[in-house]
């Protein structure tokens, strides 16, 4: 297994990138969600309200203003998993702060050849792959610089934000059948 760091240590690479941070969402749920009161109010049926003064989409916005992007393609199952629909429940807020979410079936990207792990691509210069348990926690992150696995996830980034939806589209079609 590869060296791991924890994830508070590239936490400032949010803050310092460029032009660029793409996320591939791949997990069916994450513990950190489940662990929320956010979570368990939206299995209660409540809806998730937006959160503009989170530090995340504080970031967000600074980053939008000086030029840079944030982006990410979360993947589904069909049906979508309570973790899968909450994801797309709450993204409503980071893109009213400037990121660019959307959805792709699973199905889709096997199709597509993209890695089964999650990752963090940033200016297409550095990736970031994370490393999940079985109970869906980040046990570590790995920060890998070769060339030819960064030109990797720089492919698959471009081949997922290509075949993704955007998010608020696929939670009105999920909503509507649920």
């Amino acid at each position: 297994m590869p060296a791991l760091i924890p994830f508070e240590e590239i936490a400032h690479l949010f803050a310092a990138f460029e032009h660029t941070a793409f996320r591939l969402e791949t997990r069916r749920g994450y513990a950190t969600d489940r662990s929320g009161a956010r979570f368990q109010a939206f299995l209660r049926g409540v809806d998730p309200s937006p959160e503009p003064g989170h530090p995340w989409n504080v970031n967000v916005r600074q980053k939008a203003e000086q030029g840079a992007r944030f982006s990410r393609v979360r993947l589904i199952d069909e049906p979508p998993t309570e973790g899968q629909r909450f994801l797309m429940a709450t993204a409503a807020g980071n893109v009213a702060a400037g990121e660019d979410i959307r959805v792709l079936e699973r199905t889709i990207a096997e199709q597509l050849c993209l890695p089964d792990w999650d990752f963090w691509l940033f200016d297409s210069r550095l990736l970031v792959r994370m490393h999940i348990d079985d109970t869906d926690t980040t046990v570590g992150v790995e920060v890998v610089n070769d060339p030819g696995q960064v030109l990797s996830a720089c492919r698959a980034r471009d081949a997922a934000l290509a075949a993704g939806r955007p998010s608020a589209e696929v939670w009105a079609r999920v909503r509507s059948s649920v």
